[in-house]
């Protein structure tokens, strides 16, 4: 298993570990620093492994990571449609 796929992994590891915490946020400040840390991990993966390990991973990092994409998604429809809903 290359490197890349270790620091994944244990990307995996440390927010699944995070998200047994209790928090007055929601996670929201966890997430930030799971993103910032994640998107250099992610490009990683995809120079090292390919671009179809590097989806994979994406795809597992939105999994864990859900309710940010399900907000930029509704940010995004709302600023397709002109309205300001969020």
């Amino acid at each position: 298993m290359s490197l890349s796929l270790i620091l994944a992994a244990l990307w995996a590891l440390a927010a699944n570990l995070i998200a047994m915490l209790p928090s007055r946020d929601y996670h929201w400040r966890a997430a930030y620093v799971l993103i910032v840390i994640g998107i250099p991990i992610l490009g990683y993966v995809t120079w090292q492994n390919g671009p179809l390990i590097g989806l994979l991973i994406l795809v597992m990092g939105m999994s864990v990571l859900r309710w940010p994409v399900i907000y930029l998604t509704r940010w995004i429809r709302s600023r397709a449609n002109g309205t300001s809903d969020v």
